[in-house]
């Protein structure tokens, strides 16, 4: 079998240079980092430059050794974040799914919007389409309004100064006031909805899951509009805030 040859082979290089700067804790000279990596120290330069540039490594600008930048380290963490809240939160929500019956999600918060990282599908004959992996702006989705609910008014003042409140359907919030009205009951009752606000015919219900000053993303029920009565809402309700407190006390 013809092995397919990989595309960029900078990339590569540079794959080698922060693979040989995570190997110790200590700083490195650009020969070293040349040696170890096997390339010629003006193209090690080149590459160091670039990932300077970008965060990924940091220059003493002394001693002219190198190390991991902090950006790369941002987001090694935002992984490992990522990972962990997944595989704690699992079990939580298949509870979830199988009290309700409905498709139920994790999200994390991202760049001003929730981005579905888990989903549970509702096997009800009619379900709900999602994507992992999909991100939805924070003002008209549940799980959004409840992470915004767990910030100060002057973080939602700064989210609305970068974010225009576009309607998505008849039902969007795209006033400040309103939006303020649905956190403030949410700081309240301990959920919010989205109902109808981002797709029509979807009802949705989120919590977020905030331990101390540390958000570790939102979590929600998701099922069609017309399944939706008092009766249901209320259990709804219920196994949230139930799934939500045991979830928070598994963190602490």
């Amino acid at each position: 079998m013809v092995q397919k040859q990989a595309y960029g082979s900078v990339l590569l290089k540079a794959d080698d240079i922060l693979e040989f700067l995570s190997s110790d804790d200590t700083q490195h000279r650009l020969s070293e980092i040349a040696k170890h990596t096997g390339l010629t120290p003006p193209t090690a330069s080149k590459i160091l430059n670039t990932l300077l540039l970008i965060g990924y490594v940091q220059k003493d600008p002394d001693t002219k050794l190198f190390s991991l930048g902090p950006r790369l380290l941002k987001y090694a963490n935002k992984s490992l974040h990522q990972l962990s809240i997944k595989r704690i939160a699992q079990p939580f929500l298949e509870d979830l799914q199988k009290a309700t019956g409905e498709t139920v999600h994790l999200g994390i918060h991202e760049f001003d919007h929730i981005k579905y990282i888990t989903k549970i599908a509702s096997k009800k004959p009619v379900s709900l389409y999602s994507e992992i992996g999909k991100s939805i702006p924070m003002y008209c989705s549940a799980m959004g309004k409840a992470v915004l609910a767990d910030l100060d008014d002057d973080d939602i003042n700064y989210y609305l100064e970068k974010n225009e409140l576009i309607s998505k359907t008849e039902n969007t919030i795209t006033t400040a006031e309103r939006l303020f009205e649905e956190v403030n009951l949410a700081r309240q009752e301990g959920f919010a909805f989205d109902n109808g606000e981002h797709d029509l015919d979807v009802f949705c219900i989120g919590s977020s899951i905030t331990v101390g000053r540390t958000n570790y993303g939102a979590i929600s029920i998701s099922l069609p509009i017309y399944r939706l009565s008092n009766e249901v809402l209320e259990s709804l309700k219920q196994n949230l805030l139930t799934t939500k407190e045991n979830l928070i006390g598994t963190l602490r």
